[in-house]
């Protein structure tokens, strides 16, 4: 299995920045290939925030585009999410998602526990 390890969330003021990071175990993992970062609002359901591919090609939901920046080291297999401008609305559980396979499994999707992100007005 692969372990997905999230941190530098917190709290921050509006217009505020912070940089998140995940971290897939790279003590099993044979190949991470696309990396996501999903968010879940208080009372609200999982939505996708942005995605990029072992190639850094990325994706990102409108209301994030121009504010957030994702980003992949693919020799330490962790993604980052570097979030610009945060707004009240981006407040959220912050999870990690990534395809990857290890040297007995096969390629399947793995969660991470999700780090909080905190946006005061």
């Amino acid at each position: 299995q692969v372990q997905l390890v999230e941190s530098g969330g917190g709290l921050v003021q509006a217009g505020g920045s912070l940089r998140i990071s995940c971290a897939a175990d790279s003590r099993t993992i044979f190949r991470v290939n696309t990396m996501e970062w999903y968010r879940q609002p208080p009372g609200k359901q999982r939505e996708l925030v942005a995605s990029i591919t072992v190639d850094g090609s990325t994706n990102y939901a409108d209301s994030v585009k121009g504010r957030f920046t994702i980003s992949r080291d693919n020799a330490q297999n962790t993604v980052f999410l570097q979030m610009n401008g945060l707004k009240s609305e981006d407040t959220a559980v912050y999870i990690c998602h990534a395809h990857a396979s290890t040297a007995i499994h096969s390629p399947n999707w793995y969660w991470g526990r999700g780090t909080q992100v905190t946006v005061s007005s």
